[in-house]
């Protein structure tokens, strides 16, 4: 009696069950953006995480999106109801025509299978869980370097991960014939991520004459594509930032592409996505989409509804559609000039080095070739906040904090 007595007393008083649970190495990029916020310098710069902030520093929220969700709040007929498995019916319609094409072959001969998830991550998720599950190759090819969380897709579906060559340091610029050398000796029917516009972090992409390269010899090697597509329409435009899908799958070939509306239309916390497979047949893809259905009900049922509410909203209406492309527009080409700004800055200050990469790379961010040493100085010396790979986002830049930026790159290239 007084042994069981003991071992109670043991339990309720003793270690925690979960005493031996050893603790995590911290996130990187979060770690730095947890430094950023607890940084009392009113100097401190945040081009870190990748948001888009005004000049003035604050997230912006775009008057497609305000238009939207005024009319989804003044729909007194809608409901919070579950959405099905596969997500909101249209958007996922919609979000397929829009990285397709409204005249793509595959929608029109019902060989694609589209299912709403959790922004791009999700589908991501939901693809590498997919393939690991139900295709005969579990080996996956990933860019070096690639976006920090990619491997971490794979790596939670069991898949193996090998790298192509990408990002060459000497020019900053891409690695053409390493990453055609890689591809070649692939395995065939290996999966290659490919991100289709915008890379991340290096934002640089590949030409339309290279991407036709790659096309041809990812056929000829059975290899599958898997594209990731987080800036469509955030880049150059909707049909340029979407050429590299549609070639793959003007071919009659299959593949996979996640979709995020995060950085596009500034939906980060909604968390709106979509994974799309194009398969050969009607048939394949419906049998595709009855395995989707069974990845998703165990994992979050179904997905939310408010943020694929205000996609669908902007995205068949002619007038709102048209204001989002106009707006991101306008983002794009603020962009573009923030990176002539630092370009010149780093020029008119005789910074050593050759900084026109900074405005031949596109999108929202630039590998700027700062080393690990560099990018704790800057963050010591300067509270300015980037990935220790020295990734900076060009979209948290700003005018007034471009001489600034100048100074501080120009005093870690020249004393670490």
């Amino acid at each position: 009696m007084e042994s069981k007595n003991s071992e109670k007393a043991k339990e309720s008083d003793g270690d925690s069950a979960f005493e031996q649970v050893a603790r995590a190495a911290d996130i990187p990029i979060y770690a730095v953006m947890a430094a950023f916020r607890e940084d009392p310098s009113p100097m401190k710069l945040n081009l870190g995480f990748g948001v888009y902030r005004t000049e003035e520093g604050k997230p912006l929220l775009l008057n497609a999106v305000r238009q939207a969700e005024q009319l989804l709040v003044n729909d007194l007929s809608a409901d919070k109801e579950y959405l099905p498995i596969t997500g909101l019916p249209e958007f996922n319609k919609l979000s397929a025509k829009l990285i397709f094409g409204a005249d793509s072959p595959a929608i029109k001969e019902n060989r694609v299978s589209t299912v709403q998830c959790l922004s791009g991550s999700g589908s991501l998720r939901i693809g590498a869980d997919f393939l690991a599950k139900h295709y005969y190759q579990h080996t996956v090819y990933l860019s070096q370097p690639t976006y920090g969380n990619h491997p971490n897709f794979f790596a939670a579906a069991g898949l193996a991960m090998k790298t192509y060559h990408y990002y060459d340091p000497k020019t900053n610029g891409l690695d053409f014939q390493g990453m055609l050398q890689d591809l070649g000796a692939a395995a065939s029917g290996a999966i290659v991520l490919l991100q289709a516009s915008g890379h991340n972090p290096t934002g640089i992409d590949p030409t339309a004459q290279q991407w036709e390269q790659i096309r041809q010899l990812m056929r000829l090697k059975r290899l599958l594509p898997f594209f990731d597509c987080a800036y469509q329409g955030f880049v150059m435009n909707m049909d340029a930032d979407a050429l590299p899908v549609r070639m793959f799958v003007a071919d009659g070939g299959e593949c996979l592409v996640a979709q995020s509306y995060s950085k596009t239309m500034g939906l980060y916390g909604e968390r709106v996505g979509a994974l799309s497979v194009v398969c050969k047949t009607t048939d394949v893809a419906s049998r595709v989409e009855s395995q989707l259905k069974l990845l998703i009900r165990p994992m979050y049922s179904n997905p939310p509804i408010h943020g694929a509410s205000i996609v669908t909203a902007i995205l068949k209406d002619r007038e709102m559609y048209s204001r989002w492309v106009t707006e991101l527009k306008q983002l794009t080409d603020r962009i573009a000039t923030l990176r002539q700004q630092l370009h010149l800055a780093l020029l008119d200050r005789g910074t050593p080095g050759d900084w026109s990469h900074i405005t031949r790379q596109v999108g929202m961010f630039s590998l700027t070739g700062l080393n690990a040493e560099q990018v704790a100085f800057l963050i010591k010396e300067y509270h300015i906040y980037m990935s220790p790979d020295g990734r900076i986002n060009m979209a948290g830049l700003s005018s007034k904090a471009v001489p600034y930026l100048a100074d501080a790159i120009h005093a870690a290239v020249t004393l670490v």
